[in-house]
């Protein structure tokens, strides 16, 4: 994957356009174009495993899985996100409710009114919950929403 950058850049120069390779993190996705490109190197055997890993920058047994994975179901997509499913979202109303009304309402306070309902969740799930709905108690005791770190909101 290569990334353009001006050369100098960072130091109030201008310059040429350089291309540089960044690295990918490691177990990172690899999106569909790149496993496409790297499965028919070797089935149209211009590359080996090995040479298509190293040229995509893969390991090569992520080559030999997706060729796998393209023989036995004809596409390359990732598996579904394996995971149980949010218990807190169908509750997402009634908490927002209860933030609201109480802005003095702390974590716990939230989880004991939540339990007298009859819903019951740990302290980090309503921690996890409030950031990803960008609610976050701002000064002593009231509750502001700000957006959530990769959402736009709402």
């Amino acid at each position: 994957m290569f990334h353009w950058r001006r050369q100098g850049a960072g130091r109030g120069r201008g310059g040429k356009m350089t291309e540089t390779l960044t690295e990918r993190r490691r177990g990172s996705p690899v999106g569909e174009d790149l496993r496409r490109r790297a499965v028919a190197a070797v089935l149209e055997r211009r590359m080996t495993g090995r040479a298509a890993a190293l040229h995509f920058e893969v390991s090569e047994p992520s080559v030999w899985r997706w060729i796998r994975r393209y023989r036995q179901h004809g596409h390359l997509r990732p598996d579904p996100k394996s995971g149980r499913p949010s218990g807190i979202e169908p509750e997402r109303e009634r908490i927002f409710r209860l933030v609201e009304g109480r802005p003095d309402l702390s974590v716990r306070a939230l989880q004991r009114a939540l339990a007298a309902e009859g819903a019951v969740f740990a302290v980090t799930t309503l921690h996890r919950f409030l950031k990803r709905h960008g609610l976050q108690r701002r000064r002593r005791l009231a509750w502001r929403r700000t957006p959530a770190p990769g959402h736009s909101g709402g």
